[in-house]
């Protein structure tokens, strides 16, 4: 495993490196809960859990499957720190420390703090669309991940951390280069792709230290400030290295998740119902319909697909016994059309009640940022359906986002009605 990748999330597996296989893995996922539900895979040096009740004990066991990459057998320190600084954020970090590093930024993400943010969220969505709609195009098109997805959740992490607008696109190229994924055959390309990789985090690291020092020396009523003055149990304030990790962590989860979720969404509102009726027109002006609707979104097509753990002792999961130190992928996306959890797993069903998808993960460390991101969609959908009277998608071959865990297209181009 290159030190570049010590997660393990960044190499597809074989049977997901095409673009039409990553576009629609869930064939694949289907296969692999049949045939090899827990299985090895020797190139990665991975476990792969696809059943939903062994991904769920995977994420729930914190004692058994550590999320902090470094207690892998195979782990190879980086050469440069600043590749390691997303290791000291509350995401790879177990309790409970993981509780103390979490509690220096919850307060943002609690329901009453998100409720003051709502009409401002409002605001920006209908700026976004006003403005998609003044500049146009042929027949009424907008790409909806460059006008709407992407912009309105990395305004709001930015602003939320104080960040100023002139930047939001270097947000925007940091982030997709961190999750951007490297098949293992990609040859002469690997060295450039690390380069990238490389560069980003430096730029990142040396971006968000010159903001944290202004925050310590000039507070403000802003995540950064927060992050370089907050105050843990007990008394201490965040590491350098910790602060530095949050902050990369914020931005990244603050934005990709949510673009995915909206542009995912979309396809699944436009695209894959059955049936005669227009589910679009179904959610208009329905607010229970519209969260419940996005709930199914969010299992049909999760915007996050996997999730890694490193095993602490030597466990059977699935009649396989995995090792101390082996590293484990454990598949949301497979464990979301999982059969033996939901009716009709491969069907998307809008009004799909109860539904108790993995698409934000769970236990320990179930999603801080999944309150926002529901806000943030919901808040989206009602901006858009106020707008148009109907939405179709345009014949277009799709583009997968580079990412092995990320799940999502880098373009959607859809025709529309005012």
């Amino acid at each position: 495993m290159s030190s570049t990748d010590p997660r393990g999330l960044q190499t597809f597996p074989a049977e997901l490196e095409s673009r039409s296989a990553w576009l629609e893995p869930f064939d694949w996922y289907r296969e692999m809960r049949a045939n090899a539900p827990v299985r090895y895979d020797p190139t990665r040096r991975t476990w792969d859990v696809f059943r939903y009740e062994d991904v769920k004990r995977v994420l729930d066991d914190d004692g058994t499957f550590s999320v902090d990459p470094r207690r892998a057998d195979d782990y190879v320190e980086p050469e440069r720190a600043e590749e390691t600084l997303i290791f000291e954020t509350m995401l790879f970090t177990d309790p409970p420390s993981h509780g103390d590093l979490r509690g220096v930024v919850d307060d943002a993400f609690e329901p009453r703090a998100l409720g003051d943010l709502e009409p401002r969220i409002r605001d920006l969505a209908g700026d976004l669309l006003e403005r998609a709609d003044a500049l146009g195009g042929p027949d009424d098109e907008l790409d909806v991940v460059d006008a709407f997805a992407y912009p309105l959740p990395v305004i709001v992490i930015a602003e939320l951390l104080g960040i100023p607008p002139s930047d939001r696109d270097r947000f925007k190229t940091w982030s997709d280069t961190l999750v951007e994924a490297t098949s293992a055959d990609d040859g002469d390309e690997t060295a450039e792709y690390h380069e990238r990789q490389q560069q980003a985090q430096m730029e990142m690291a040396t971006y968000f230290l010159e903001a944290l020092e202004d925050r310590r020396e000039s507070p403000r009523d802003d995540l950064l400030t927060q992050i370089a003055t907050g105050e843990l149990e007990d008394g201490s304030r965040l590491s350098q290295e910790e602060a530095l990790g949050t902050c990369i962590l914020l931005l990244i989860a603050g934005n990709i998740t949510t673009t995915n979720l909206i542009t995912n969404a979309i396809r699944c509102f436009v695209d894959d119902v059955d049936g005669d009726g227009d589910v679009l027109e179904e959610l208009r002006d329905d607010e229970r319909a519209l969260r419940t609707a996005l709930e199914e979104a969010l299992r049909y097509r999760s915007p996050v697909q996997a999730m890694g753990r490193v095993a602490t002792e030597d466990v059977t999961v699935g009649g396989e016994v995995i090792e101390s130190g082996d590293r484990v992928i454990a598949w949301l996306g497979s464990a979301n059309r999982d059969e033996r959890q939901f009716d009709d797993a491969d069907t998307f069903v809008p009004d799909r009640t109860p539904n108790q998808h993995l698409g934000f993960g769970h236990g320990t460390h179930y999603c801080l940022g999944a309150p926002l991101a529901r806000l943030e969609a919901n808040v989206a959908f009602e901006e858009l359906l106020a707008r148009t009277s109907s939405i179709d998608l345009v014949d277009v071959d799709l583009e997968p986002t580079r990412s092995s865990f990320v799940y999502g297209v880098e373009s959607l181009p859809i025709r529309y009605e005012r």
